[in-house]
């Protein structure tokens, strides 16, 4: 039985078209852990209110945030996922597709419209999502990587917003070949900023091709060093100390912290985001978080920049619906060069 009490049955590799019986196939999670809770099934297609569409899946992408809500780690963040298991048994956020339907109230999008955005639960067949929460998928764009956008560029875009960034100064982007660091990249050297990415060295080639002006390898170099300092730096590694942040800041510096994987099984790197803000207040340096928002405006920029060409998604590779339990233990190992597609 999933959360809401439905039936959760293991699902043959059909189409729902073949089925006749209102389901639809979806990976399904009965329990917080690794890949290994993460299970085909079939279950019912879901039904649109009067603000949601839905949405027929043709990919879907994978992030670090369905990371969190499939380990459930850190425990902290099951206060709004779920306490013992997931609300939504269907993990996913990532969702380009085709409009199914539409409920009473939205404008916006009709049947047979090409969208992509933030879906609830977009590892199936169908998904619903707000109407806000859509954009119309850019037309020069394949499914597979207008559905790695929407998660993990529009928290770059907000990640730099958050540094306050103007043209001409220097940036230093930690985990630059990542989800959110390719996307960093690129939009930081469309914002005319002098971007450095630090990687490890297999990444390297990737992040000088995604346009930074600089590379570091951070198995060899130190970007704390005190040899360069940078206006602004995009924490997406969730590793530095606090000290070592400051310490490659200007005196004016600004640090934002959107990685948050180190500082133990109960609140992560959160426990790290919050002292930054509060020793913030005392020094010159300003040190922020950032907690992504999801809407359709950022979307619709970032359109704009996919359909001029200035913004490239960088797909490391795809997976089919059912092997998404082998998608995510290749996101955990931290393989991945960019994003992660899922193809339905």
């Amino acid at each position: 039985m999933d959360s809401d009490g439905q039936r959760v049955t293991e699902a043959p590799l059909m189409d729902d078209a073949q089925s006749g019986d209102g389901s639809m196939r979806a990976i399904v999670q009965d329990a917080y852990g690794s890949a290994d809770v993460l299970r085909l099934a079939r279950i019912p297609k879901p039904e649109p209110k009067a603000n949601e569409v839905l949405v027929r899946v043709h990919a879907a992408g994978m992030d670090r945030g369905t990371w969190h809500r499939t380990t459930g780690k850190p425990y902290l963040l099951r206060l709004v996922f779920g306490l013992r298991k997931p609300k939504n048994p269907v993990p996913g956020l990532d969702v380009a597709g085709t409009v199914a339907a539409v409920g009473s109230a939205v404008t916006r999008f009709r049947p047979g419209d090409e969208v992509f955005g933030f879906g609830r639960g977009s590892y199936a067949q169908y998904t619903v999502a707000l109407e806000d929460k859509l954009a119309h998928k850019p037309g020069n764009l394949s499914f597979e990587q207008a559905a790695v956008v929407p998660v993990s560029a529009s928290t770059a875009l907000q990640g730099l917003r958050a540094g306050g960034i103007t043209a001409g100064q220097k940036v230093l982007i930690l985990g630059a070949s990542g989800g959110v660091g390719s996307y960093a990249v690129q939009l930081a050297k469309a914002s005319g900023l002098e971007v450095t990415g630090a990687c490890s060295t297999s990444k390297m080639d990737l992040v000088r091709a995604l346009g930074a002006d600089r590379v570091i390898d951070y198995t060899r170099e130190d970007f704390a060093d005190g040899t360069r300092k940078y206006d602004v730096i995009l924490d997406l590694a969730g590793n530095p100390t606090l000290k070592r942040l400051r310490r490659a800041l200007t005196p004016s510096g600004t640090a934002v912290i959107a990685g948050g994987e180190e500082g133990g099984p109960w609140t992560g790197g959160i426990g790290r985001q919050f002292r930054a803000l509060a020793l913030s207040l005392f020094i010159r340096q300003r040190l922020t978080m950032l907690a992504a928002r999801e809407g359709s405006e950022d979307l619709e920029y970032l359109s704009g920049l996919l359909d001029a060409g200035t913004l490239t998604p960088a797909i490391d590779c795809t997976y089919p619906l059912h092997q998404v339990p082998d998608a995510m233990r290749y996101f955990d190992a931290g393989n991945a060069r960019g994003k992660i597609a899922v193809s339905l």
